[in-house]
């Protein structure tokens, strides 16, 4: 009896289904056998998609470029004409930041066009090459089919003369690799897809001004904010606030009473730098109240942008980072950037000794997200503090309690899958408005379906945690980037470096910590 396939399957069913039936042929004992394998391929729907719809949207994506180029040769001519040192808004903010975050949005905005453009037409293409090989397979089964002809009785099928043997195995010669061209335009249209669609969530998360909907900001406000990075850095790796927290705060910007929003206007007003503001955004996108931040402006204010990213932001990328500069004897890479604090790592039991990577992992990741957290570590409780030592018994000592609350084993070794998603929840998820949950990674087929998701998550400023293990056993890191095909990750020894996609798809996670450590198994995802 064939295998009918509904409309609704998967592409990841379509090719576990027909990766079978081409071995499957090739083994038919008789004519009846085959017949129904080739009805079996026969039944599993074509790759879908319109290559004319997706190249007509492309088209449409690049004719915005001339009208974004002349808006960049307005603001660029004002930014050139000279402007008064002070612009009066909300938050002060000075004219010629303004012009220039302008210029930036708007070159944003054409590249963001010009790759949406480059992405669809890519997908296009790739889309109709698949259906094209997809149907000379179809093709190909039919004409096998015919060639076989109807099937056998059962009296028929009890001989099969030298003739008829050799009709068959020709049929299942040919049929095997109609099958085979099939199951690899069905694996090259889901692959394009997945492509395409990290391409866009990107392009989508980098619309940043745009995700600040609040009316109780003017739109210089909402563009310098999105503007707005550590200091000494790349601004394009390292904004301070993301898309998903641009969103969060806007939203609870409109849900605050009278009494807070007033209060939080004036702290954006007298805020003195614009990294002061983008903190205090920061903050209130992690959840914090109007009075916390108060308290947290306090800490804050009138300090420089330097002393405010070493306190505030536990990981900065810098230019080189993604440099391939291959890898060391341990089989991790040669270019890790060290996640420090005045010279003293973010790093398990403060010196990467302890096995507490799950917890540690957890603190770091929430540093990350929400600057109060951060400032309570590395500055003490007045968050004045500029001690290296001071920063690593607080460091230590959290990491220990969130390993504790997750059940983690004595002298501080291994958690659970179920502590790591709770601490994961009321750690991280406090800060992002959203709970974790585990999906567990059995192959490659399984790592690259999850890729759009993680991609997504970090696009949007929401840590991945990624369980890793190996003939060393299992360690817990963090993705907590992506540009292009590379995801950046935070390994709790105290160090951050960039692997590929192909790399967390074909057990070569090594590259993050050692080579003892190579297969990405489980990752907790952002509901």
């Amino acid at each position: 009896m064939s295998f009918f396939f509904s409309p609704l399957d998967s592409p990841s069913l379509r090719l576990e289904w027909l990766s079978g039936l081409s071995k499957k042929m090739l083994g038919a004992g008789s004519k009846n056998e085959l017949l129904d394998l080739i009805d079996d391929a026969l039944s599993v729907p074509a790759p879908g998609g319109d290559p004319g719809a997706l190249e007509g949207l492309a088209r449409l994506y690049h004719g915005q470029l001339d009208p974004v180029g002349s808006v960049f040769d307005q603001v660029d001519r004002v930014g050139r004409k000279g402007l008064p040192e002070v612009w009066v808004g909300d938050t002060g903010v000075r004219a010629a930041d303004a012009v220039n975050a302008a210029g930036r949005a708007v070159t944003q905005m054409s590249e963001a066009f010009q790759g949406g453009a480059s992405v669809l037409l890519t997908l296009a293409d790739a889309i109709g090459t698949a259906q094209r090989d997809d149907e000379r397979g179809r093709g190909q089964l039919l004409e096998q089919k015919k060639t076989l002809g109807g099937k056998d009785g059962f009296m028929d099928d009890l001989h099969e003369d030298d003739e008829e043997e050799w009709d068959r195995k020709n049929a299942a010669h040919f049929g095997s690799y109609a099958v085979d061209l099939m199951h690899d335009a069905v694996r090259n249209a889901q692959e394009a897809t997945r492509v395409a669609a990290r391409d866009l969530n990107k392009w989508a998360a980098e619309a940043r001004a745009g995700k600040m909907g609040t009316s109780e900001l003017t739109a210089v406000d909402k563009l310098m904010l999105a503007d707005t990075g550590v200091a000494g850095a790349d601004t394009e790796l390292n904004e301070i606030l993301t898309a998903g927290e641009l969103a969060r705060a806007s939203t609870r910007m409109d849900q605050l009473n009278l009494d807070d929003e007033m209060a939080m206007e004036r702290m954006l007003a007298t805020s003195e730098t614009p990294q002061e503001r983008a903190y205090l955004m920061k903050a209130l996108a992690a959840g914090h109240s109007v009075d916390e931040i108060a308290t947290f402006q306090d800490k804050i204010h009138g300090k420089d942008p330097d002393w405010m990213r070493r306190h505030l932001t536990p990981v900065v990328t810098a230019g080189d980072s993604m440099d391939d500069e291959g890898l060391a004897p341990d089989g991790g890479s040669n270019n890790k950037d060290a996640v420090t604090f005045d010279g003293q790592q973010w790093s398990q039991g403060g010196d990467g000794g302890e096995s507490t990577c799950v917890a540690s992992s957890t603190v770091t990741s929430r540093a990350m997200v929400d600057p109060l957290y951060a400032l309570e570590l590395t500055g003490g409780p007045d968050g004045q503090e500029d001690d290296p030592d001071a920063f690593r018994q607080r460091l230590v000592a959290e990491q220990h309690r969130l390993h504790t609350e997750g059940d983690g084993g004595d002298d501080w070794t291994g958690m659970g899958p179920e502590g790591q998603e709770r601490i994961n929840d009321d750690t991280v998820g406090k800060a992002t408005g959203t709970d974790y949950e585990r999906q567990d990674l059995d192959s490659a087929a399984d790592r690259r379906a999850v890729l759009t998701d993680v991609e997504k998550s970090v696009a949007e400023g929401r840590p991945v945690p990624v369980d890793v293990s190996g003939k060393e056993g299992a360690h817990a890191m963090t993705i907590i980037a992506q540009e292009g095909d590379m995801l950046q990750v935070y390994n709790p020894w105290g160090t951050t470096t960039w692997v590929s996609e192909d790399d967390f798809i074909n057990g070569h996670m090594g590259k993050a910590s050692n080579s003892d450590l190579p297969n990405a198994y489980s990752v907790y995802l952002p509901r």
